[in-house]
Order: structure tokens, then sequence, then C-alpha cells
């Protein structure tokens, strides 16, 4: 289902669940200004009571190298009930916290939820081209989950969602297509979607190089192999999660974004988009959260 037909359905419990979310949300918003800095490591996090935050590193066989990652989530799990894990994955440039110093996405702790916020570098999470180490993509689906999810029940891949900004929205996506069994819901603010398809520029040859080591050059197995756009014409669509698109009207991603809608359109798909106002920053992406949050919920 596509951008166009998403009104239609359930409009009545759709209004009041965005209304509840929003409200959630914008108390949340106030509460980060406000928040009680426990400790220094907390600091700037709007927690809610009843959760926890804990910062927790651990050797990662496909990184071959400790890893760290942020988890809030209730402070008790009801026994017996299966939990919901949301992977969170922050832009190019920022690091595992900024999710729950940037966002309210802690309150959602508050509600049953488990956040996991790894920290992904420059690595665009896939398994680097050059570096035979830098297996992003493996830590992610293999050892993360395996070290988050410990003592949790996720019994169905439906109890088990990823969310990113920028950088971490292209591996949302990407990783929603390579691996349908493992998410049920995949969300992208701001999503770098076109980053394989870039060429070469010496003008900016620091991040044309830096993005051959990890995609390889133009026209490589390894670039075809991450390209959302030939990942989506190949997908399935009665597997492939749901996913949720956004993109400010202000950015140069614009245009990507909105030519890869219109290829889930085609490809029939099931997904969401909206156009937000505004540019590359929070500020948009703290706008464009709870039409995500009402997304994930109604497919939860």
């Amino acid at each position: 289902m596509g951008a166009g037909s998403m009104a239609s359905a359930n409009v009545g419990c759709a209004a009041s669940l965005r209304r509840r979310m929003r409200v959630v949300l914008l108390a949340a918003l106030g509460c980060l200004c406000s928040c009680h800095k426990a400790t220094e490591r907390q600091a700037s996090v709007a927690l809610p009571p009843g959760t926890i935050l804990d910062d927790r590193t651990f050797h990662s066989d496909a990184l071959d190298a400790d890893a760290t990652y942020r988890v809030i989530r209730p402070a008790v799990l009801p026994v017996g009930q299966p939990a919901h894990v949301l992977y969170l994955l922050h832009g190019y440039g920022n690091g595992y916290q900024d999710w729950s110093t940037q966002t309210p996405i802690a309150q959602l702790a508050a509600r049953g939820y488990v956040l996991v916020m790894p920290e992904g570098h420059f690595s665009y999470y896939i398994n680097s081209a050059t570096k035979v180490h830098d297996r992003y993509e493996d830590f992610l689906t293999h050892d993360l989950i395996a070290d988050a999810e410990r003592g949790l029940q996720v019994p169905a891949r439906s109890d088990r969602m990823i969310v990113g900004i920028s950088m971490g929205g292209y591996a949302a996506i990407v990783l929603a297509f390579k691996h349908p069994d493992l998410y049920g819901f995949a969300g992208a603010l701001s999503p770098a979607i076109d980053v394989t398809q870039r060429p070469f520029e010496l003008r900016r040859i620091s991040q044309s190089l830096r993005l051959r080591r990890i995609f390889g050059p133009a026209g490589s197995a390894t670039r075809s192999a991450n390209d959302p756009f030939l990942l989506a014409k190949a997908a399935d669509p009665g597997v492939t999660p749901f996913l949720f698109l956004s993109v400010g009207n202000q950015e140069s991603l614009r245009e990507p974004v909105e030519r890869f809608d219109a290829l889930l359109r085609d490809e029939h798909i099931r997904h969401e988009f909206r156009l937000g106002d505004g540019g590359h920053d929070w500020q948009q992406w703290n706008r464009s959260l709870p039409a995500l949050l009402e997304s994930l919920e109604a497919k939860h």
C-alpha cells in the first residue's frame, strides 16, 4: 500500500492515536529542557518514570572489537510477555547517544518498548568492501541482536523494528530488504537513499574516498548489493517489512527520496511517505516523529 492509500484506513482510530502520540511527544520535548540530571552519563536524557538507561560494551566477532550501545527500557519487564525491541540508528557524524539526547524517543520505554541505540561510526551500517573487520551489517543483524535481546522474548519479527536518520535511515531500508525475516517495520527519516549512486567527486574527495572504502568503486558488485533502488526492484512485496519514509522540503535529499517513494509504489511495496517542513536537522526529524511512531504502532 503506497502513500496515497494510507489515509483511507481506520480514520477515527488513526486520529485518536495521532492525538495521543503527539500529547506524549510534546510533553516529552518539554521535559528535555528540564529533566533531572541524575548522572553525567544520563545528562540531557528525559527518562520517564519506571525506565532505566544502560550503556553497554561487548565484544563483537563481526567487528573483531568491542562495540558500545545504549539501551533504554522498562525497569521491570512483564514476565511471559513478548518484548517490543526498537533499534535506532544514528546519522553520519553523530553517535549512539543522539537519539536519546536529541529526541523524546525515551518515552516509548514507559510503554513497554526496549530501545537499542548502537554506535555505527561512519560505516553506513554495512559490511565494508575494503576493511575486513568493518562488518557492520553482520554486527547489527547477528552480534547486536544476540547481546541486546539476551533474556528477552522476541518471538516474531513484528516485535523487532528498526529506524534511522540520514545514514541510519539508509541502513534501516537496506537491512529491511536484505533481512526481511528479522524486522517487521523499518523507518527512515531523511535517508541517504542515493549514497551508492553518488559519483566520485574531486571537490569532495575526502567523502568520495570514504564512500569508496565502504561501498567499493562505482559499478562494483558491492555497490549494487547495497543499492536501495535495486533492492526494491528485486524485493518480494509479500515479505518486505512495512516502510516509513520522510524528508524535509528544504533538503537536497528530497529528490532521491521522492524518486524512491515512486519506485516503491510501482513495485507495490507497502509503505508510507511524508514530506515534512524543514531541512536536514533534528528540528525537522522531531516534527516527523509523531507520524513515524503512529505508523509503527499501527503496523505493530
